[in-house]
């Protein structure tokens, strides 16, 4: 017997267990997504920046700010750079732990650390309670942790990085492959389908309004959907994200936080719609179905 097979066994045969365990790796993968929503973007302007100056022949170091990747420099506080401590890194019970401030300079931390994280737990939870212990799992965990990502990340930048959306396409269809929620050709289908409406409805506004009304890093997420979900689900999850997005654009109009002009990442409520879609997509067509008297 394996050191690993006692393990896996008890993953297998105890479902609490298995609940218990992804909550926990959910909280811990929770911490590393809010790290790369944070580093990612800084590390691709940072390319870019590079990249500009050495177009114009800008001499090496011309940057001083030191570069950034998802490991290095070790976590530290924004504000006085002191190193966290590992006990304070520990998900959610850090930030309680510190009361929401830096032990060293007492500056604020974010309250959005901990949310990220136990959202990212409960999302793991719920991934376990509709598909168990089975390869479908640990697909919905993957897209699950990318969706959040990408949320974070739109929310805090307004920008969805082709380092995230495009390998989540492609993953989705290296899934297909192996017939996890859809086939090889539903999820090329998905995938072509899902970029070119969205791509489509912008050049449609465009042309209506001469305004950029979402960004290329929606269509890719919504062809990405489509890879994992197949072409089926497109039409649930762009109407879904559709009326959400519309709904929350106008409570923010009426309270006065926005104007028609303001400009409101669309990919969290694509997010959104595809998890909805991977948990409940079956579900909601059948009461839709019902609904309409079908």
């Amino acid at each position: 017997m394996s050191f690993f097979e006692p393990f896996l066994l008890a993953l297998q045969n105890n479902f609490a267990f298995l609940l218990i365990a992804t909550m926990l790796l959910g909280l811990c993968i929770g911490s590393f997504l809010n790290v790369l929503a944070y580093r990612l973007p800084l590390r691709i302007e940072q390319d870019f920046r590079k990249a500009t100056f050495e177009s114009f022949g800008v001499p090496a170091g011309a940057d001083r700010e030191p570069p950034v990747s998802l490991l290095r420099p070790a976590s530290h506080c924004p504000t006085c750079k002191t190193p966290i401590k590992p006990w304070h890194n520990l998900p959610v019970l850090g930030w309680l732990l510190l009361r929401g401030r830096c032990a060293a300079c007492k500056a604020p931390i974010s309250v959005q650390y901990p949310i990220v994280e136990a959202v990212t737990g409960a999302l793991s939870m719920v991934c376990v309670w509709r598909f168990g212990y089975s390869p479908e799992l640990l697909g919905a965990l993957v897209l699950t942790w990318a969706l959040v990502a990408l949320t974070v990340t739109d929310l805090k930048t307004m920008f969805l990085p082709d380092d995230l959306t495009l390998p989540l396409l492609w993953l989705g269809l290296l899934v297909s492959l192996a017939g996890v929620f859809v086939g090889p050709v539903a999820a090329i289908v998905g995938a072509a389908a899902g970029y070119g409406v969205l791509w489509s409805v912008f050049q449609l506004f465009k042309l209506v309004t001469g305004k950029e009304g979402m960004g290329y890093g929606d269509f890719k997420l919504m062809g990405a959907l489509g890879a994992w979900l197949g072409w089926q689900a497109l039409p649930q999850i762009i109407i879904l994200s559709a009326l959400v997005g519309a709904g929350v654009g106008l409570v923010l109009m009426a309270a006065r936080r926005a104007e028609w002009s303001t400009r409101i990442p669309f990919g969290p409520y694509i997010a959104g719609a595809g998890w909805l879609a991977l948990i409940w997509g079956a579900d909601i067509n059948r009461w839709y179905m019902q609904l309409i008297g079908m």
